[in-house]
């Protein structure tokens, strides 16, 4: 079994495991939970992240308040000097694949 970064994900892993083992879920009922909590998401580059907030034409500080995080730490993703992870870089990618307005 595979550690997610949550706590409930990795409880609901332990329970659709548990569901299989015990005959009450198939195997492609499992698989299909799998998909939901294994989200293996790629690092956004700086230059990636700038520009979702340029094409949103958003400012920094509505852009952090948005992923309600800080106009710092939004700052920091943009020069490199800091990593997105956990939901800001769910959030990120959301916006990324579907638009702004997803997560508004």
């Amino acid at each position: 079994m595979s550690k997610t970064n949550s706590r409930i994900l990795d409880e609901v892993q332990q329970t659709s495991e548990g569901l299989f083992a015990a005959g009450a879920i198939t195997k492609r009922q499992l698989a299909e939970l799998e998909k939901h909590y294994k989200l293996d998401l790629e690092e956004l580059k700086p230059t990636q992240i700038k520009s979702l907030r340029q094409k949103a034409h958003l400012s920094q500080s509505v852009f952090a308040a948005v992923l309600n995080t800080s106009v710092s730490t939004v700052q920091k993703w943009e020069i490199g000097d800091k990593k997105p992870s956990g939901t800001s870089l769910k959030l990120l990618h959301l916006i990324q694949r579907k638009g702004l307005e997803a997560i508004l």
